[in-house]
């Protein structure tokens, strides 16, 4: 509760409290009103902001070693996003769209948090971390799911809105542990590059998104994805390399890990 109350009193932990909330309501509205092979990969951008402020964090330069998958996996998803703009289609999506996503997702989240429990440190960040970059993606195909049919039919699935809350709660836990877990740098590889993929590729395998997709183009896009890939794993490896916290992750440490390790400060103290 004292950790609570004192990050409460934080102005820069409020800033960016602030600014998560502004960027998800933008978010929200970008993929309500554009397809999803075309928002979502735009998030990737962050691994470049967050690599600059990790290493004002940490006091350690900005090399050509550290910046370099970073960049790769900015290209890879940035070319995606050009080949996808010119080939983006939006329909109907079918009535059994919804319960399919929350299928396949609960499976993916119940493999990942099998992992996640089994393990530790770098593994352990890496499994929860993916978890909650798969339940983000979810999040983002049900509200275009939500704002499809309500624009089209003027109706509201109310399964999808009920899965949008739960996907919330169960991201947010694994993000809190992953960051508990490892360094904050290979949290936000995971999320900037497994939320997208996750979402177009629901958006191409359940709303039909990439539809008017030539296979040249398909090959191109599926291209720029694995680059995109190779860059986060190669961070991945990096930040695995750096020693993870150490002994089991208590109640008020994964209240602050987040804060304490994010980019957004320089204080290094759980």
């Amino acid at each position: 509760m004292a950790s609570l109350l004192g990050l409460l009193r934080d102005r820069r932990w409020l800033a960016g409290l602030s600014l998560l909330v502004g960027g998800t309501a933008l978010h929200a509205v970008a993929v309500a009103i554009g397809p999803l092979i075309v928002v979502q990969p735009v998030g990737v951008l962050a691994l470049v902001l967050a690599a600059v402020l990790d290493a004002r964090r940490s006091g350690e330069p900005l090399t050509a070693q550290r910046l370099a998958p970073v960049l790769t996996a900015t290209l890879g998803m940035g070319l995606f996003v050009v080949l996808a703009a010119g080939n983006a289609t939006s329909s109907l999506p079918p009535l059994t769209a919804a319960t399919d996503a929350l299928l396949i997702t609960v499976g993916l989240l119940a493999v990942l948090g099998l992992v996640g429990a089994l393990s530790s440190g770098g593994l352990r960040c890496l499994a929860l971390g993916v978890a909650g970059g798969v339940s983000y993606g979810l999040i983002s195909v049900l509200i275009r799911l939500v704002a499809q049919r309500f624009q089209l039919s003027g109706e509201i699935d109310p399964l999808a809105v009920l899965g949008v809350v739960g996907a919330l709660l169960v991201g947010g836990w694994c993000v809190q542990q992953a960051y508990a877990s490892g360094p904050p740098h290979m949290v936000v590889a995971c999320l900037t590059v497994v939320d997208p993929l996750v979402a177009v590729g629901m958006g191409v395998g359940l709303l039909g998104e990439a539809a008017g997709t030539s296979p040249a183009v398909a090959v191109l896009e599926l291209a720029c994805a694995a680059v995109a890939l190779a860059g986060v794993t190669l961070i991945a490896l990096r930040d695995n390399k750096k020693p993870a916290p150490s002994g089991a992750a208590d109640p008020e440490r994964v209240l602050v890990a987040a804060h304490a390790t994010s980019p957004l400060t320089d204080r290094t103290e759980p």
